[in-house]
């Protein structure tokens, strides 16, 4: 599609400065810009490639004040980078928006399905699943029994969702994503072999939570692993049975979190994070990345560092010894051994005496 500067200014409440009858049909990175592209500039450190980008307009903020002579057309906005953003999401409905059900996709007589969906091939709907207006299950989809899919949630290929789970309106599930698996709940016997504990709860996914490819979501054992309303989770992250993570956190890729753990709202979890169970963190906590969480983190807003993880600025002061640690060793060799000497000159003057 084609667009003119003078348009996409009225959809981002913007300014021409330039052409306004210039138009793209493309997006492009201001350092990568070609005729007949739409690119931002945001970060000062870019400035340098407007003076040489080939993109036919440049969104820009309002305060900008070119140093050289320019050739693109601008578009000048309030917030060059939120203004890109929203071009971007425009962009992104328009490149996904599907509807229909294909006729190699499997749905069960008592389902129930929203109208204007989009169900792609191979996807298989089972007994007494409803799903809501406007969504979309790509190819491979699975649905179990009794699963509930809100409205305008999107379920990419492969994502597969065990029976009795819900998920909530406006959700994004990647590629690979599986809610509902079971817990790992196993009881030690006697004989050293493990018996396993029957996992019967659900997954309940709020509002306008997002997942990334290949996360898990495992069913609680009894009642709900709940991820409440604007979680987003990165890719490859395991969240066991029991959990419950506070509304708008998020978790970056790799982490982990043990079974019956309850986290905040507001929360930020760094990649690669491990988190062991039957804890509660407080809201608003940051714990950095790499980080071993291993007791209830009771205050608001603490930042946190380490494995075992403890306070940032604690960490950061004791992280400057532990650099430094083969210097102190040293230093406390030469303490011992002057101690030594003195030690002996002491005796062998009370033996003269």
């Amino acid at each position: 599609m084609e667009f003119s500067a003078q348009q996409i200014a009225q959809m981002l409440h913007g300014v021409v400065e330039g052409n306004p009858d210039a138009t793209v049909s493309r997006l492009s990175k201001i350092e990568e810009g070609v005729p007949g592209s739409l690119s931002f500039l945001a970060n000062p450190l870019y400035a340098p490639y407007i003076y040489t980008t080939r993109a036919t307009i440049v969104i820009v903020n309002a305060d900008f004040k070119p140093e050289h002579s320019l050739v693109c057309t601008l578009i000048r906005v309030e917030n060059a980078y939120t203004a890109f953003a929203s071009l971007l999401e425009m962009y992104n409905k328009i490149k996904l928006d599907k509807k229909g059900i294909s006729s190699l996709a499997f749905i069960a007589p008592s389902a129930t399905i929203g109208e204007n969906v989009y169900i792609g091939e191979f996807a298989v709907i089972a007994d007494n699943v409803k799903v809501g207006a406007n969504t979309k299950l790509y190819p491979h989809c699975y649905l179990g029994d009794n699963v509930v899919v809100g409205e305008d949630t999107t379920l990419f290929s492969g994502v597969k969702v065990y029976s009795d789970n819900e998920i909530g309106n406006h959700c994004t599930l990647h590629s690979g994503v599986v809610i509902g698996a079971d817990g790992f709940g196993f009881a030690p016997q006697s004989d050293h072999h493990y018996a396993k504990v029957a996992q019967i709860g659900n997954v309940v996914i709020e509002d306008y939570v997002e997942i990334g490819s290949n996360t898990t979501i495992d069913r609680a054992t009894l009642g709900s692993t709940i991820i409440r309303k604007g979680v987003k989770l990165d890719n490859l992250i395991q969240i066991a049975h029991n959990v419950e993570i506070g509304e708008n956190t998020v978790i970056a890729s790799q982490s982990g979190v043990a079974g019956s753990t309850k986290l905040g709202k507001n929360m930020m979890v760094g990649g690669q994070v491990g988190i062991i169970g039957h804890l509660k963190i407080a809201d608003g906590v940051k714990i950095a990345a790499q980080s071993g969480i291993g007791q209830d983190i009771e205050n608001e807003n603490e930042i946190v560092q380490g494995s075992p993880a403890f306070n940032v600025s604690e960490y950061r002061r004791t992280y400057v010894h532990f650099r430094n640690l083969s210097k102190i060793v040293k230093r406390l060799d030469a303490v011992e051994k002057e101690l030594s000497l003195l030690k002996e000159g002491s005796t062998d003057s009370l033996k003269k005496e």
